[in-house]
């Protein structure tokens, strides 16, 4: 029976140890994800329609029509 022992350095290794690398890419992408929309939400918060603008319409076009 042939015992391997482990280098300390090996584990610590990022292309080696793929459980903790896939948990470090996963929360990268997670955080990316989140600033993406964040930064989204922001941006159209910022731009968002202010009111609504003051439109002449002539009186014989309304709803109920005023005629002269």
């Amino acid at each position: 029976m042939q015992h391997s022992t482990t280098n300390p350095e090996e584990q610590k290794d990022f292309g080696r140890n793929w459980v903790s690398s896939s948990r470090f890419l996963f929360h990268v992408q997670l955080f990316a994800f989140l600033a993406f929309v964040m930064g989204g939400c922001y941006g159209l918060y910022s731009k968002h329609y202010k009111g609504k603008p003051k439109v002449e319409v002539q009186e014989s076009s309304l709803y109920t029509p005023k005629y002269k």
